[in-house]
């Protein structure tokens, strides 16, 4: 399976990630230790800092645009004027994961699974169970990243995908999901710290997630396969993600763990997010 990105090093509060052929220095506050790699750290095409503002050095030696594949994935990547790309590669293990269970689950159902992402982003989750043969609903607020996401749907010959993609806020999609009956057989939602909705509903994951969470209960078939939970909020551990998950979900088994950015086996992981799931076994 093709992957082009890696973690070069990390430290002092950065990290240092290749892109295919492109290499960025970005701030990462978890990095608090010293960097490995001192001489690597030079060769980077460019640099985004949050001093005073949102600061790219070396934008101009960017694409406008480039595309990468992470994981078997093929994803377009853009510097924003945030320091983010259209990709989050601690996730790209879960992608594997999503894609592994849905064709074990698919196979041993013997038929078609619905999968649901929520807070959907650049599509890298849904693309992947799309490639394991499930039907997905792509899901977030942002009418540009789900075209983002459509685009990295064409750069995976998957434009003809049963893809359903949704501009909306979630719970009240998830409301009228609940109000049609339609049912999905695994989701995925990685919930923002504070987010605005399609119509600008507020998000506050310490108001919100306990509602999204029993409205997603809901729209699970009488037979699903599981439930996957991210986050990137601080405080939210495995552990906090993982009895978040149980109180919804009586029998089956929930694990959980840490996102990790990773690289060469001489590179010290770097834990950016944490994940829990719980599994209908």
């Amino acid at each position: 399976m093709k992957n082009e990105y890696e973690l070069l090093d990390s430290g002092d509060g950065k990290k240092l990630e290749r892109f295919d052929d492109v290499v960025l220095e970005r701030p990462c506050a978890q990095a608090v230790w010293a960097p490995q790699n001192a001489n690597l750290w030079p060769s980077a095409t460019a640099r985004f800092d949050r001093v005073g503002g949102h600061n790219w050095e070396g934008r101009e030696r960017l694409p406008r645009a480039w595309n990468v594949e992470i994981n078997g994935v093929i994803m377009k990547l853009s510097a924003t004027d945030f320091g983010h790309l259209g990709v989050f590669p601690e996730t790209r293990q879960l992608w594997e994961w999503i894609r592994s269970t849905l064709r074990t689950e698919k196979e041993k159902k013997g038929r078609e699974l619905k999968f649901l992402n929520l807070f959907a982003y650049s599509g890298g989750a849904t693309l992947a169970a799309a490639q394991a043969g499930a039907a997905c609903c792509h899901l977030d607020a942002s009418k540009g990243m789900v075209d983002w996401a459509r685009e990295n749907a064409k750069l995976n010959h998957l434009q003809d995908a049963p893809i359903r993609w949704i501009v909306d806020d979630v719970i009240k999609f998830l409301s009228r999901e609940v109000k049609r009956g339609n049912k999905y057989d695994a989701i995925l939602l990685d919930p923002p710290s504070f987010g605005r909705g399609k119509k600008g509903e507020l998000y506050k994951i310490e108001e919100s997630l306990m509602t999204t969470l029993d409205l997603v209960h809901q729209v699970l078939t009488d037979d699903p396969s599981f439930v996957l939970l991210t986050s990137h909020t601080p405080g939210f551990s495995p552990i906090v993600l993982s009895n978040l998950l149980r109180q919804y979900h009586a029998g089956g088994v929930i694990e959980c763990g840490e996102m990790l950015l990773s690289g060469s086996t001489q590179v010290m992981n770097l834990p950016n997010g944490n994940w829990a799931h719980w599994i209908n076994r």
